[in-house]
């Protein structure tokens, strides 16, 4: 061993002084021992991992309708119904939950469907824009919207329309703070919520005229 070898081995000897070839040497021990451990950790024996790029069967309940798709793991709720159904009235807005154009109803909630995979949805009652009409013919909640004029460049409508939707179907009868909080996670950039405001009231009243019907 050579001379600054020894110097550096004996270092912590020396009134706990660590030398700067011996402090290296530490710090890179501790990290491949750490990456050890996290890939360990990360790598669970017998968990079989299905990779993103893997179609898988998933079965959605889509506005009453059985759907049997293949979906990678990594596909938004939203891009399926878009994308694989043809159910384009759910609108892509920010693609993080911050705007609520996507809403869509699983279970008779408000849920984002950009923030929802595909396959968290299987088996669950997902309710799209198009499952509230009546045939042909406009929802209450819908009519509601065109009657109270609650739109101006109409992209973040439908995701309005299916929180508002929720909410009545929670609450039939909602004060005007619950309408607020209700469609607090839905934004609308033309500005428009007073009508909206407007709209949920007068969807209540047509629910209740049509013996709550959605």
């Amino acid at each position: 061993m050579s001379d600054a070898h020894e110097r550096d081995a004996e270092a912590p000897k020396r009134g706990g002084r660590v030398s700067r070839r011996g402090f290296l040497t530490s710090v890179g021990t501790g990290a491949l021992t750490a990456a050890s451990v996290s890939r360990v950790a990360a790598e669970p024996t017998g968990t079989p991992v299905v990779q993103a790029e893997e179609l898988v069967k998933v079965a959605l309940h889509v506005n009453g309708r059985r759907h049997e798709v293949l979906v990678e793991p990594r596909w938004s709720l939203a891009y399926v119904l878009r994308e694989r159904l043809g159910l384009t009235g759910t609108k892509i807005g920010c693609e993080r939950g911050e705007c609520g154009a996507c809403t869509v109803l699983i279970d008779d909630i408000p849920r984002y469907s950009c923030l929802t995979l595909a396959v968290e949805a299987a088996d669950r009652h997902v309710t799209t824009l198009e499952g509230l009409m009546d045939g042909e013919d406009l929802g209450p909640t819908q009519q509601a919207f065109v009657e109270e004029d609650a739109f101006q460049c109409g992209y973040c409508t439908p995701g309005q329309i299916m929180a508002v939707d929720g909410l009545l179907r929670e609450n039939p009868d909602p004060s005007l703070d619950e309408i607020r909080r209700g469609v607090s996670g839905n934004l609308c950039r033309c500005g428009t919520y007073a009508h909206i405001f407007k709209a949920a009231h007068r969807a209540a009243e047509l629910k209740r005229e049509r013996g709550g019907a959605s």
